[in-house]
């Protein structure tokens, strides 16, 4: 994967911190396009609807309503179209059971979601770095 003008779609079901990730991304030079969904549901109709425009890179929330990050995530997996895509999970807390199923699903980061400005400025350089070693 070329690390440069990278497209990366966000599941955030938070107002406050779906605004301060975007944000983040889009102050970063590796990233030329950010959108933001607010569930797991929107995510995968997002993919769907978007075949000609297939994000790099997915970032999700795992505790949101309507369809979780997890649930979300089995289904990308079991879609040939999508399942190729690298995905990272990031939540307040990661739950020993849902980072185990993560990891089933290929995930390739697990991120804690930050409480200050200047840390939600780190996600996607931590991103890149973990992309960068794979």
């Amino acid at each position: 994967m070329i690390l440069t003008n990278l497209h990366i779609v966000i599941a955030e079901d938070d107002p406050d911190d779906g605004m301060l990730v975007v944000e983040s991304f889009t102050r970063n030079d590796f990233y030329a396009k950010v959108n933001l969904v607010n569930n797991g549901e929107e995510l995968v109709e997002y993919l769907k609807n978007n075949t000609n425009n297939i994000p790099d890179i997915i970032l999700t929330d795992i505790n949101m309503p309507i369809m979780n990050g997890i649930e979300a995530l089995i289904q990308i997996k079991d879609n040939s179209e999508f399942n190729k895509i690298p995905c990272f999970v990031y939540s307040t807390s990661i739950n020993p059971s849902y980072e185990a199923r993560g990891r089933e699903l290929g995930v390739k980061g697990f991120l804690i979601k930050p409480f200050s400005l200047e840390e939600f400025d780190d996600i996607p350089n931590k991103i890149i770095s973990i992309l960068d070693n794979a």
